[in-house]
């Protein structure tokens, strides 16, 4: 029986693997997150996301029958890569940039297990409404920005910033679930696998 690990900490990743009904045992693995010299963003979260599966197959004292899932999303804006903001200064100016213009957000998801490596990188498109000074700094305010690549949670507070999104929902929340299953399909693990009980009552009716 396969077992899939899930190597991060992301309570966002953790949801959305539980929401498509796939279980898994996290696992944490330090990682290097600065990019390489002159390296690219689509190849800076690919090679994340590799790093990150690698490491975490490389921590189990078993690893035969496991696969570990990693993954790491990025936001784009001029071809620069917006990280997690060091300080309300930096929080504030990276929100002023993507204010009224669109910005690219790449996720990249890898599978790992003994015997092979996969992954896929998706592309998505977000366009923020023009923000005010003062709404950005109510945003930092709220505490929502400190940990979030591009200073935002679309699943959060800031998803009122959001006019118009090309692309996957689930990968700018950290996880593309569409691609993912893919995967993991390639290592026999199905989704829907564990499913909440929903309630019968009104069970029927239009």
């Amino acid at each position: 029986m396969t077992t899939l690990y899930l190597a991060s900490g992301s309570p966002r990743r953790r949801e959305l693997l539980t929401q498509i009904g796939v279980p898994f045992s996290p696992l944490i693995v330090p990682i290097d997150e600065n990019p390489l010299p002159d390296e690219l963003p689509r190849a800076y979260v690919e090679r994340l996301a590799r790093a990150k599966a690698q490491a975490g197959l490389a921590a189990l004292v078993d690893p035969r029958d496991a696969v570990v899932l990693g993954a790491d999303t990025s936001v784009v804006l001029d071809g620069q890569i917006l990280g997690k903001p060091q300080d309300r200064d930096e929080a504030v100016a990276t929100l002023s940039a993507l204010s009224g213009r669109e910005h690219q957000v790449l996720t990249a998801v890898a599978l790992a297990s003994a015997s092979k490596v996969v992954a896929r990188v998706v592309s998505s498109r977000v366009r923020f409404r023009r923000l005010t000074r003062a709404e950005i700094e109510a945003y930092w305010a709220t505490g929502e920005p400190r940990d979030k690549a591009g200073s935002y949670a679309i699943q959060g507070l800031a998803a009122v910033f959001v006019s118009q999104l090309q692309g996957s929902y689930s990968a700018v929340v950290g996880l593309p679930l569409g691609e993912t299953a893919e995967l993991l399909a390639e290592f026999a693990i199905p989704c829907w696998q564990q499913l909440p009980v929903h309630s019968q009552e009104g069970a029927g009716r239009e």
